[in-house]
């Protein structure tokens, strides 16, 4: 009886399987869901903030006709009692067209450009003069009384070491020499984790006007005189009051060294500068100051320059 030579094993199934769970295995690995944030005030899930190109400040500003140092300042993303005390402005109402303004705060001088200290290295002691002995009467009538050397303290340095060991004198000791200061450094003004700020919507109304880079700084948000104004992310309240034609009754707030906010058209503004301001506190009232109808006009500037508020805001719960 011939034995059958036994042929090849049925594998398609078992192959297609693997190749699945391979893929699978793959996708899994390379897919993040997206996290996000709920709860928003207002309501509304949070938007990931936009990646933006890294910018600088300019180090100067040149006045222009009609500008104001308030003015100058909310185009560059800074507290107007910054610029004024960067440039020894001692009335902010008071500029000249030409006049070139520092946007940034004067370098501190690190260690490294500190003045050296001078090491004078001791003379040798001279020879010993030999004289005979006698009363201390004598020698003091002939006016050729002796002293020692004065003793003299040097800084601990390794110069002063090498000297002193040379000379058999005791060397300085490290425990008594004082630490030299070092001045702080003033802080960059990058925007490091700047843009990781958690936003929230300035006040309840619809959006009545979006933004445009040629006619609206921001948004234009609808409501009824007296509704509240929101904080939109908190920060420190840098400008309040009417200084700027066309905003009315504003606020600004600074959140961080990159990112401002402006709220205008108040008919009551709560709060003052200089005061540190929670996310979603109220700060104001709507009002139509410097406009036609009651609304809120609200900007999101990035280093002075206006960004679309809605890359930044939550989104809405849709009605």
């Amino acid at each position: 009886m011939m034995e059958r030579t036994p042929g090849p094993r049925r594998t398609g199934g078992a192959v297609a399987a693997a190749l699945a769970a391979a893929l699978v295995a793959g996708c899994a690995s390379d897919y993040r869901a997206p996290v996000l944030e709920r709860g928003v005030a207002n309501g509304g899930v949070a938007r990931p903030a936009p990646k933006v190109a890294p910018e600088l400040r300019p180090d100067s500003y040149t006045v222009k006709k009609g500008d104001t140092l308030y003015s100058i300042a909310l185009d560059n993303g800074l507290d107007y009692r910054d610029l004024a005390a960067w440039n020894g402005i001692t009335d902010p109402a008071v500029i000249q067209t030409g006049q070139v303004l520092r946007l940034r705060a004067p370098a501190v001088a690190s260690a490294s450009q500190q003045p050296e200290v001078q090491v004078q290295p001791i003379a040798a002691p001279g020879a010993v003069v030999a004289r005979p002995l006698g009363s201390d009467s004598s020698r003091a009538a002939s006016g050729n009384l002796m002293t020692g050397p004065k003793a003299v303290k040097l800084p601990y340095s390794e110069e002063n070491l090498a000297m002193l060991t040379r000379q058999g004198q005791p060397a300085p000791s490290a425990a008594t020499t004082p630490t030299p200061v070092v001045p702080p450094v003033a802080p960059p003004g990058g925007a490091g984790d700047d843009d990781s700020l958690s936003w929230g919507w300035p006040a309840a109304g619809r959006v009545l006007a979006g933004f445009s880079e040629a006619t609206n700084k921001g948004l234009d948000i609808t409501g009824k005189i007296g509704d509240p104004v929101y904080a939109s992310a908190a920060g420190r309240v840098v400008y309040s009051g009417t200084g700027l034609r066309g905003y009315g009754k504003l606020i600004i707030i600074k959140h961080n060294q990159t990112y401002l906010s402006a709220y205008a058209h108040n008919s009551n503004i709560l709060v003052k500068e200089g005061q540190v301001v929670k996310k979603g506190q109220k700060i104001a009232e709507i009002g139509n100051t410097d406009s036609t109808q009651a609304k809120l006009h609200f900007e999101i500037r990035r280093l002075g320059k206006p960004v679309d508020p809605i890359k930044y805001l939550p989104e809405r719960p849709s009605s």
